[in-house]
């Protein structure tokens, strides 16, 4: 694991850090993974680069092993509504997904291509799910894609580090938040 640099225009992604999952029970406490990403936050904001915020409001129609559960669904009043903690700015870009990763049918890779992105740092719930769908996503459209696995969590320990050993080092770079807000410092 280890986060060998940043490109000079990287956008941070926070993944699905909204009223509704926070409070669901989760392999480590969430209050590390807020305040990690919160730490990301102001890092990238203060130095002007993307944030995109990003919360889920359905899933997709298809049948799986665990039943209809996609499409339409409704949410309890203020069950998609990004935590406080994440200091909304004007100047973020919001994504309302209703599938698993940021980019699908969100025009996400269309506005941060505009912005001359091309790297991309992923954080929050859930590990193997909305983070690693959104990290494939990102790689598979030539981002380079930096995942600080300290600032993510799952329903499940397993899921968790299934995905930190398997997945993400075919598709990331992989650290620790200190090790991008590092890499960020280094760049002045």
């Amino acid at each position: 694991m280890t986060v060998t640099t940043l490109d000079p225009t990287s956008a941070l992604i926070v993944v699905d850090l909204q009223q509704g999952i926070v409070g669901l029970p989760l392999a480590h406490p969430v209050a590390g993974v807020v305040e990690r990403s919160a730490a990301l936050l102001t890092a990238f904001r203060d130095r002007g680069l993307p944030v995109v915020l990003v919360n889920v409001a359905g899933s997709p129609a298809g049948r799986t092993d665990r039943g209809a559960m996609g499409g339409a669904r409704s949410f309890a009043e203020g069950w998609t509504d990004l935590i406080p903690e994440l200091a909304q700015q004007p100047e973020d870009i919001l994504v309302t997904k209703r599938a698993r990763s940021a980019f699908t049918g969100t025009g996400l890779t269309e506005r941060l291509r505009a912005l001359g992105v091309t790297q991309v740092v992923v954080t929050g719930i859930a590990t193997a799910s909305g983070v690693e769908s959104t990290a494939r996503d990102a790689h598979e459209q030539g981002f380079h894609v930096t995942l600080p696995v300290d600032a993510m969590t799952d329903s499940t320990l397993a899921s968790h580090e299934h995905s930190i050993a398997q997945s993400f080092p075919r598709i990331a770079e992989t650290g620790t938040t200190q090790d991008v807000l590092d890499a960020l410092a280094a760049q002045g």
